[in-house]
Order: C-alpha cells, then structure tokens, then sequence
C-alpha cells in the first residue's frame, strides 16, 4: 500500500490540525493504520493506531483526550484529529501500515513522506 500524508503546518499552541493519510494500490480496508512522529533528535514514535475495520483505537498516554484518530475505508483515508496542540507536539507525521495486537502496533514497512507539524509557543 502506498501512502501519502498531508494536513500539517504551523499552528499556535492551543490550536487544532487535522491530517489525513491516503492510501492507494492495495486493499486500504484489511489494513489495521498507525499515525506516527518523530521530532527532532528524537526516535520515530507512535501516536495512535486504528484496526482495519475502526473498531478498535489505541493513542498514547500523552495525546490521550486531545488526539483521535479514525478512518473512511470508502475513502481509503486515514485522520488524525489533533486538538489543543502543545509544542512538545512540533514534529513529522508519518502513517503506516502493519498490525495492532495486544495494544501494540507492528509496521509493515509502509511509510508515508511525512508531513511537518509546528505548534508554536
């Protein structure tokens, strides 16, 4: 599956972004997402992962309640609503594919371009 993000910019701390993640050459649908970031110096990390049907969703501790994310399978398209930025959360955001298991996320190796996120203070 191919993916292309986009939806990033700048952004004052407070406000909100939303991302999409749009997928092409293969079944979108039987595909559990994953939205990661990485920011500067720092290791690519995971934010938030979706299972292929939307039925299951994980995000982590420190985006919990300001970040969701979802999907329209009919649109081959993965989101990220970010809500209430702060600027530790200033980075790139990437989408993946792979599997959620046991609230762990496993990429296949499919990675977007990425696309910048800056929270400004």
């Amino acid at each position: 599956v191919q993916l292309a993000e986009s939806g990033g910019g700048l952004v004052q701390v407070g406000g909100s972004l939303r991302l999409s993640c749009a997928a092409s050459g293969s079944t979108f649908s039987s595909h559990d997402m994953a939205w990661y970031r990485q920011a500067p110096g720092k290791q690519r990390e995971v934010v938030a992962a979706i299972t292929s049907g939307g039925d299951r969703r994980n995000v982590v501790d420190s985006v919990k309640g300001r970040f969701t994310i979802s999907r329209d399978n009919a649109k081959n398209t993965m989101y990220l609503q970010m809500n209430n930025l702060k600027f530790e959360d200033t980075a790139v955001y990437y989408c993946s594919s792979g599997s959620l298991f046991s609230g762990s996320f496993l990429p296949s190796g499919s990675w977007g371009q990425g696309t910048q996120v800056t929270v400004l203070s």
